[in-house]
C-alpha cells in the first residue's frame, strides 16, 4: 500500500461515499418470526453524505427512496446542499447519529486546506426532510474523522491534526444544542496526538484514542516521510483527560481502537494499519501485546461475546476468532470472496459485501447467502467498508458512485 495515496490528506483524494441506512424496529434474529417482522419494516431511507467529485458545486446530503415496495424505489428523494461559505470540497467522509437518532452528524476531511468549518450537523427527525443546521470548526484542532455520541446528547469527536494540521489534536466535544463545549483535553500530549479512533466503557469511566498519522505529513509540500503513530491514550471519561499513554513501537499506524465490552480488566484491542498485527492493550498496566499476526481488516468484537474477530491475509483467507482470556485463535470459516470488510450483527451473523451484494453467514452456515444487492437502481458499485451501531438497528457502508455517461 502507498500511504500517501490513501492516508488522510494524501495525493489521492478519496472517492468514496458514506451511506447510511436507516433500519427499523428491531434487531436482525435467525427465529423466522422475527425476520418476518424485520422484512415488513426494512430499510425506508437511504441517506448519502456526498461531494461533487470535480469540487465545484456544493456538498450535500441526498434522500434516496429506499423503500422496495414503492415505484420511486431507488430514486433520489430530495437533496440538502450545505449552504456557503465553505460548502465546497469538503471531501465528505465519516458520519454518525446521535444517540437518540435524530442529528445526522458529519464531517470533512479536506476542510482545512480551504480554510473551511470541517464538521456538519442535520436534523433527520423527520427522515424525508432533514435539514442542515449548522456547521463548526475547531479553533485548535481539525482534520475530522470519528464521532462518538454521547447518551446525554451531542458528540465527542476526533479531530486528528491541530488548526494547521500538525500535532497536537483534539477531541472536540458537542453538546445536545450543537454547541462547542471544549476541544479535550485542555493540557494535550505533544508528542505525536493525533487522534484518529475513539472508544469509551461510561460505567467505568473509561475512554481510549489511538493516534494514526500527522495529517499535514501526506502533503507533498512536508519534508520527508509521512509520520505514522503507534500508541494508544487512556482518558478519564468524565474529567475528559489523558491519565496514560501506551506507545507500541511495532505499530505501524493505530488508526482505531475498541475498548472489549464488559471486561473486567478494562482492555482493548487495536491493530497496525499497515503491519497485519492485532494488539491487545492492557489499560490498567499502560502495556501492550502482540495478540495475532498475519491479519488483514475488519477487527471486531463478535455480539454476546468477550472474543475479537479477525481476517487473515493471504491465498488461504480465514475468519478467525481470538479469546483474550486464554489468548487462543480458533477458524470461524472463510470470507465472502475478496471482500475484507465485515460486521457482526446482533444474532450472531457476520455480514460482508462484494460488488453491490451484501452477504451474510454464522458459524453454523455452510456458505454465505444473500441479505440484499443493491444493484444499478441505487446507482451504486463496489461496496466496500461496513459500519453497525451498537442497538445493530443502523448500517452504514461505504461504495463508489455509478457515474452515467
Amino acid at each position: 500500500m502507498k500511504i500517501r495515496a490513501n492516508a488522510c490528506i494524501g495525493r489521492t483524494l478519496l472517492k468514496a461515499l458514506f451511506l447510511v441506512l436507516f433500519l427499523a424496529g428491531t434487531a436482525f434474529s435467525h427465529d423466522r418470526a422475527d425476520r418476518d417482522h424485520h422484512k415488513k419494516h426494512r430499510a425506508k431511507t437511504l441517506y448519502i453524505w456526498a461531494g461533487d467529485q470535480a469540487r465545484m458545486a456544493p456538498d450535500f446530503l441526498a434522500v434516496i427512496d429506499f423503500d422496495e415496495n414503492s415505484a420511486s424505489y431507488g430514486k433520489v428523494v430530495r437533496t440538502v446542499p450545505v449552504p456557503p461559505p465553505g460548502n465546497v470540497g469538503n471531501e465528505p467522509h465519516h458520519c454518525h447519529l446521535s444517540a437518540d437518532k435524530k442529528i445526522l452528524a458529519c464531517g470533512g476531511l479536506l476542510s482545512l486546506l480551504r480554510g473551511q468549518n470541517g464538521i456538519f450537523f442535520f436534523d433527520v427527525s423527520n427522515a424525508r426532510h432533514p435539514r442542515f443546521l449548522s456547521s463548526a470548526s475547531g479553533s485548535r484542532s481539525s482534520i475530522t474523522d470519528d464521532f462518538l455520541p454521547l447518551e446525554s446528547g451531542g458528540f465527542l469527536i476526533t479531530q486528528m491534526g491541530s488548526h494547521t494540521g500538525g500535532t497536537p489534536g483534539r477531541v472536540a466535544e458537542f453538546n445536545g444544542n450543537l454547541e462547542m463545549v471544549k476541544e479535550w483535553p485542555v493540557h494535550p500530549p505533544h508528542h505525536g496526538f493525533n487522534p484518529h479512533g475513539i472508544s469509551a466503557r461510561t460505567e467505568i469511566n473509561l475512554m481510549v484514542t489511538s493516534d494514526f498519522i500527522m495529517p499535514a505529513s501526506t502533503l507533498d509540500s512536508f519534508p520527508g516521510d509521512p509520520e505514522i503513530r503507534g500508541s494508544i491514550r487512556v482518558w478519564d471519561f468524565k474529567t475528559r483527560e489523558v491519565v496514560k499513554t501506551i506507545q507500541i513501537p511495532d505499530a505501524i499506524g493505530t488508526m482505531d481502537v475498541k475498548l472489549i465490552p464488559a471486561d473486567r480488566q478494562g482492555r482493548a484491542f487495536t491493530a497496525g494499519m499497515f503491519d497485519g498485527f492485532v494488539y491487545l492493550v492492557d489499560t490498567k498496566t499502560g502495556t501492550a501485546e502482540v495478540a495475532a499476526t498475519g491479519i488483514g481488516r475488519s477487527v471486531l468484537i463478535r455480539p454476546g461475546t468477550r472474543t475479537v474477530s479477525y481476517m487473515t491475509t493471504g491465498q488461504a483467507r480465514q475468519v478467525m476468532e481470538w479469546n483474550p482470556k486464554t489468548k487462543a485463535s480458533a477458524t470461524l470459516f472463510p470470507p465472502f470472496e475478496a471482500s475484507q470488510d465485515a460486521v457482526w450483527v446482533h444474532d450472531g451473523e457476520m455480514w460482508m459485501a462484494s460488488g453491490t451484494k451484501i452477504m451474510r453467514r454464522t458459524t453454523k452456515d455452510t456458505e454465505w447467502s444473500l441479505v440484499q444487492d443493491l444493484g444499478a437502481a441505487n446507482s451504486i458499485k463496489s461496496i466496500t467498508r461496513l459500519a453497525i451501531s451498537p442497538d445493530g438497528k443502523w448500517l452504514a457502508f461505504v461504495a463508489e458512485p455509478v457515474v452515467a455517461k
